[in-house]
């Protein structure tokens, strides 16, 4: 593997790591933010902003597994397009980031 590869197996690795911890640690959090004297509206919010982080974590890691497999194989053929393949597997992380939003506004509303 030349050196481009590695450092993008490397990164790709590191995300979907990063992601799925994220996802769970969140869940977690949130989970236990739920204290017995909350109205039931502002429980349900809480699981569902749990539910929002862990999901969109999950999925912007799968995303991530698969461009990352994808651009790894765009770069075995051509080095040139290293940051075509970059800008592709940057945006599958915006995922994982459209699901903390929507979680903070489950939260903050």
């Amino acid at each position: 593997m030349k050196s481009n590869q590695k450092k993008f197996v490397v990164f790709c690795i590191f995300a979907l790591l990063v992601y799925l911890i994220n996802a769970v640690t969140l869940s977690v959090v949130f989970a236990a933010q739920i204290h017995p004297l909350q109205t039931e509206v502002n429980q349900l919010n809480v699981i569902a902003a749990a539910i929002a982080v862990a999901g969109s974590g999950g999925a912007a890691g799968y995303a991530i597994a698969k461009t990352g497999s994808a651009a790894i194989a765009l770069l075995s053929e051509k080095e040139e397009s290293f940051f075509k393949a970059f800008l592709i597997v940057s945006l599958a992380e915006a995922i994982a980031i459209y699901g903390l939003i929507v979680a903070l506004i489950l939260l903050l509303f």
